[in-house]
């Protein structure tokens, strides 16, 4: 499968940042609201509210919003997809 270059930077530039990463980590466990998110992060809601927002438009994870509740998941095969660009580029090396 080949990826389109603008989504591939844009999942690059979301998994750039540390804290974006720690909640993809986080994530990998399973879904988690935006305070299961933020607990551990010292950082206004706001800002996690932003950080989310750059994963959910790279097409890394997805939102849902229950009530009052919003809940993130891993997009299914997101990852997948960065590992197999990767695998690709090593296969020619």
């Amino acid at each position: 499968m080949i990826m389109e270059p603008a989504a591939l930077d844009r999942m690059f530039h979301a998994l750039s940042d540390r804290s974006r990463r720690g909640m993809v980590d986080r994530l990998g466990r399973g879904p988690a609201s935006v305070m299961e998110l933020a607990k551990p992060l010292s950082m206004t809601l706001p800002t996690v509210m932003k950080h989310l927002s750059v994963l959910e438009s790279s097409g890394l994870v997805q939102s849902e919003k229950a009530g009052r509740v919003r809940t993130y998941r891993l997009q299914q095969d997101a990852l997948g997809h960065l590992d197999r660009w990767i695998s690709e580029r090593n296969r020619q090396y």
